[in-house]
């Protein structure tokens, strides 16, 4: 359950039990698991919000367990501090403040398979980002699916 194949397929797909045991089994992998789990679970609730309709419902509901996971993520980078290795911190996105976009607070995670980033509407714990964004658009998925193979194989 814990090769790239399998990941990314618990990614892509809906299967509740796989999600919750790749959670588990994440979460026993002291001091990076927790940190896993949450970039999982925010990408994920992401994908999905965004291909939901608009409106009340499961949308609403992807989007606030990908904020709670932000902070639950913020929380863990901030409270595990350095012997975690990551580059982390937080940067305004000005072009979505300018246009009063509440989301324009961004998290900036540098893993060892790439950079990744998310928008909430508010700041979490945690320093300035001292870096600036990669450019690099929809990666978020395979650079944390990676990175999360990685923990499992013991790699850091």
């Amino acid at each position: 359950m814990t090769d790239l194949a399998t990941i990314l397929s618990i990614y892509e797909g809906s299967n509740g039990d796989a999600t919750r045991m790749l959670y588990r089994d994440l979460e026993l992998l002291r001091p990076m698991g927790p940190i896993a789990v949450n970039l999982f679970r925010a990408c994920k609730c992401s994908a999905r919000a965004k291909i939901y309709r608009k409106g009340r419902g499961y949308r609403g509901d992807a989007y606030a367990r990908k904020d709670w996971s932000i902070k639950n993520l913020a929380t863990a980078l901030h409270d595990i501090a350095q012997p975690h290795g990551l580059s982390w911190g937080w940067a305004v996105d000005e072009a979505l403040r300018e246009r009063d976009d509440p989301h324009h607070h961004v998290i900036y995670i540098e893993l060892p398979t790439g950079q990744v980033s998310f928008h909430v509407g508010q700041r979490y714990a945690g320093p300035d980002f001292a870096g600036q964004w990669d450019g690099v658009r929809d990666s978020a998925a395979d650079r944390i699916c990676r990175y999360v193979a990685m923990l499992f194989r013991g790699e850091r």
